[in-house]
């Protein structure tokens, strides 16, 4: 399960999409580092899911600075 799908990336305001993505960063450098300490994660499926959200940010910022 995503955590954001497209059309709720694509409704939100420039602003608010490059808070998204700081936020994702964090938690994605957070995990990774917790995992490489030797921690366990209760959901592994969530490194990815947060790799695919912080992708599809990008991707739709990438439409919009094309359009431009």
């Amino acid at each position: 399960m995503p955590i954001l799908r497209m059309k709720e990336i694509r409704s939100m305001s420039p602003e608010e999409r490059e808070q998204k993505l700081v936020e994702l960063k964090a938690e994605l450098a957070r995990v990774l580092t917790m995992v490489k300490a030797g921690g366990s994660l209760e959901n592994t499926m969530r490194i990815r899911e947060l790799k695919r959200t912080i992708a599809r940010i990008l991707t739709v910022q990438n439409e919009e600075r094309r359009k431009r």
